[in-house]
């Protein structure tokens, strides 16, 4: 009997390390189950609250230089990119809270340190340009805010990637396009991927490749149980969810 219970305590621990390695990111913090709105500080507080690894959030540059945090390109129907801060500032979500600058963000994470903040910097639609310039001005703020233990960096524009890393040789920067293979990657002095999970299951060795080449891996959006069961075998190191509570709950068992 207890031969027995030994063999089952030991395979209870395996099970359980073959998942140990995944965490949780907050997709533009916890929003769906909360009703707080998306890229919020009420969202970012949620997601702490919900001790997610990393809650992750959108920066766009607006017509006056201002790092503003929101997905879409335009906020309640103002185009960020041609649009003042101030012009912004007219809009509100809402739970009342205007849209936040990518500094006030900051502050509002470096509350705590439990959770990482995972900044997307978006390409910006006016060119190549105005998006360099934005890496540009996120690496000052996060160095003003000595905020780069804190922050990760994730950006769909390689050139971008590319430009967070000269700028910052420390700084963990992450690729979102999914068009570049782990060797790639790890050639050009990124720390990972972080690709959407249709890209995953079309290269199946990815995952595998890349942690032998010791990159991060990350796939986002990933809503359905049966997608964060099947990414948690992989040994995915972090899952990007719309749902934290559900993949929190999976994660705990």
């Amino acid at each position: 009997m207890r031969k027995t219970v030994v063999v089952l305590t030991l395979l209870s621990a395996i099970h359980f390390a073959s998942f140990a390695q995944t965490q949780m990111i907050a997709h533009r913090g916890a929003w769906k189950n909360t009703q707080a709105p998306q890229n919020s500080l009420a969202s970012l507080d949620k997601a702490v609250e919900q001790e997610a690894w990393g809650s992750e959030f959108d920066v766009h540059l607006t017509k006056d230089d201002v790092l503003v945090v929101n997905h879409d390109h335009d906020f309640y129907g103002l185009d960020i990119a041609t649009s003042t801060y101030e012009e912004l500032l007219t809009k509100k979500h809402p739970n009342g809270e205007q849209i936040p600058t990518a500094e006030a963000y900051l502050k509002e994470g470096l509350k705590q340190q439990g959770t990482k903040l995972i900044y997307e910097l978006k390409t910006n639609k006016l060119g190549t340009e105005r998006t360099l310039k934005s890496a540009e001005m996120a690496v000052a703020l996060v160095q003003k805010l000595k905020a780069g233990k804190q922050v990760e960096y994730i950006a769909f524009s390689y050139e971008a990637c590319l430009k967070l890393h000269e700028l910052d040789k420390k700084a963990k920067v992450h690729y979102l396009n999914g068009d570049k293979s782990p060797e790639e990657i790890k050639k050009a002095g990124l720390s990972g991927l972080d690709y959407h999970l249709s890209v995953y299951k079309k290269n199946p060795s990815w995952i595998a490749e890349a942690k032998k080449l010791k990159l991060k891996t990350n796939v986002w959006t990933v809503n359905r149980e049966d997608d964060m069961r099947y990414f948690m075998e992989q040994r995915i190191d972090y899952i990007t969810t719309d749902e934290p509570e559900l993949l929190n709950t999976l994660l705990k068992k």
